[in-house]
């Protein structure tokens, strides 16, 4: 038995009739690259081979009577793996149109908390004879990097499937707790919280005052912070319906752009997705009153934490400043707002948000988040945020999931009331594959905001390519002066020669990285704020095997990228939404 921490516990409580608390992962695979013959039998027949390898595939929730405390994990003594995997056939033609909107229905369909919060769909019929997967899990079980450990724990390296060892010691089912044990556990839970509370409480007002001897200094950049994101036509209530967009850009042209523009990759992309909403935004002729705010889940899983399943994440608040035009600026003062984020994040502490969900009382707060949804309270107030953008990291290689190749990796993170759009990104080869989940009664086409991701890509490259055109120019219009000082005696020359290499070096001295806070040009807030300017993928294949290649990977990366659920720069890592 194991009790699940609070803010794992906070996921189960967060959920309601219109948000689901699971994330999901879309894998689409080739099953040609198979040598042998691939069926839904033969999945299962590989899953039913890996149970051992993921602790969530057997694990289900025993709620505490009344409520007092949170629930805790058994090892399901009546796990049956047929009741977690499904087949299903996907509406001719099979393509991207019908593949989403079955997606998105299954996704709107919660999890059965009698059984371990997981189940898998095989999808067949789509066109070009691919298959996929869409897996779902709890929120509560993983964050984006533990639901790595899941995805690897039924990939493989090559077509060949690995056949893994039996575990040792063998897998034995809990015997299911009494009403009496589980209160008598949580009881001598309880007992030690006034002790841990004085704790977290001195802890924070010392970090509030940090916070202020930080922050309080003129001149200095403060960190966005909830409830300052203006109001949108998606941040309102949920209703159960689902809908959803897939993209997919290349990884090796926003590492270009990151390193014209001295930024990061996930700076990149928080600049993409603000690009995407402004397009989106204009075209309904909607205007913010200020700039969107993302809440970006950030991993905060240490190395000794890496195969610990359940959630390791904090969140930053950035914005996306999508009240600027020019899309150079735009990056820059994202870039300046991440950074900002986790400077103050590095203040706070990554156990702080964790260390105050774990005296959330679950009765309460259960009904509280069903209170909240029920009577539409995120129609009254400014919204928290306005979007989620998480980043999740994946392999630079090839993977395969019973012999068939994967092909692409769309994320899908969960959405919640006043917060109808979560976008996830995960990095896999060359690619960056998108996953837009949201409302549809609130965005009615997704896939056109998913679309307009390719768009805020190229109107970055050309920009770039005018900043660094601009800069070649006045560098060569700088330099030609032999004309102007033909007919000058040698001693003028000299005197020109020597005050223009002063200036230069004066100018060298003082020119601010690409990257570095500058002035920023905004539109008015009452019109025009989201007005854009239009621009035209070893042998083996156990999990250590496949952990350690992923390792590898990030490790040969020059800078590490959160999420989903995390920062990145050939990958990138966050949760939640993972998220």
């Amino acid at each position: 038995m194991q009790r699940l921490t609070g803010l794992d516990a906070g996921f189960l409580y967060m959920e309601t009739s219109t948000s689901f608390m699971h994330v999901a992962g879309l894998i689409i695979v080739d099953p040609s690259t198979s040598p042998d013959e691939w069926s839904f039998d033969k999945v299962r027949d590989l899953y039913a081979g890996r149970l051992d390898q993921a602790p969530p595939f057997r694990r289900r929730l025993v709620e505490v009577p009344f409520g007092v405390h949170h629930p805790i994990w058994i090892e399901d003594p009546d796990f049956d793996i047929d009741w977690h995997l499904r087949h299903i056939a996907v509406p001719q033609p099979g393509g991207r149109d019908e593949l989403t909107e079955l997606v998105a229905h299954l996704v709107a369909i919660p999890l059965d908390r009698s059984r371990p919060l997981w189940e898998t769909w095989v999808i067949s019929g789509l066109e070009h004879g691919h298959v996929a997967l869409l897996s779902k899990v709890h929120h509560a079980a993983i964050d984006g990097a533990s639901g790595e450990e899941l995805m690897i724990a039924v990939l493989d390296l090559t077509p060949e499937i690995e056949q893994k060892p039996a575990a040792d010691p063998p897998w034995e089912p809990d015997p299911v707790p009494t009403d009496t044990e589980l209160l008598g556990y949580a009881m001598w839970s309880l007992a030690q919280q006034p002790v841990r509370a004085v704790k977290t409480a001195k802890r924070t007002v010392e970090v509030a005052l940090q916070l202020r001897d930080r922050y309080a200094r003129p001149n200095t950049l403060t960190p966005t912070i909830p409830f300052t994101a203006p109001r949108t036509s998606f941040n309102h209530t949920l209703t159960p319906h689902r809908s959803l967009g897939l993209a997919t850009l290349e990884l090796s042209r926003v590492k270009a752009v990151k390193q014209r523009l001295g930024c990061t990759v996930n700076d990149v992309i928080l600049g993409i997705c603000g690009g995407a909403l402004r397009r989106y935004l204009d075209r309904r002729d909607e205007h913010p009153d200020g700039p969107l705010v993302a809440m970006v889940p950030v991993s905060v899983r240490s190395e000794d934490q890496r195969n610990a399943m359940g959630n390791q994440v904090s969140t930053a608040f950035a914005s996306l400043a999508t009240d600027i035009d020019d899309p150079v600026e735009r990056l820059r003062h994202i870039h300046d707002s991440m950074n900002t984020a986790k400077d103050a994040q590095q203040l706070i502490g990554a156990d702080t948000l964790q260390d105050w969900v774990e005296f959330a009382a679950p009765a309460i707060a259960a009904r509280a988040a069903r209170v909240y949804s029920r009577l539409k309270v995120a129609d009254r107030h400014r919204p928290l945020f306005n979007v989620t953008i998480s980043n999740v990291p994946g392999p630079p290689f090839p993977l395969y999931v019973a012999g068939a190749q994967v092909v692409s990796t769309n994320p899908i993170g969960p959405i919640f009331d006043g917060g109808g759009l979560n976008i996830t990104v995960m990095s896999y080869q060359d690619r960056l594959d998108f996953g837009l989940l949201a409302c549809p009664e609130l965005i009615p086409d997704v896939q056109s905001i998913a679309d307009a991701m390719a768009e805020a890509l190229d109107e970055l490259e050309e920009a770039a390519d005018s900043v660094e055109h601009g800069a070649a120019s006045t560098s060569d219009a700088a330099v030609p002066k032999d004309a102007a000082t033909a007919s000058e005696s040698p001693a003028e020359q000299a005197d020109a020669k020597t005050a223009t290499t002063k200036k230069t070096a004066t100018k060298a001295a003082t020119k601010k990285p690409a990257a570095t806070t500058s002035a920023k040009k905004k539109t008015s807030p009452a019109k025009g704020t989201s007005r854009a300017k239009k621009s035209s993928a070893t042998r083996g294949g156990s999990p250590d095997a496949i952990g350690s290649a992923v390792s590898s990977a990030k490790a040969a990366t020059p800078e590490p990228v959160p999420a989903t659920e995390d920062e990145r720069s050939g990958g990138a890592a966050s949760t939640a939404g993972g998220t």
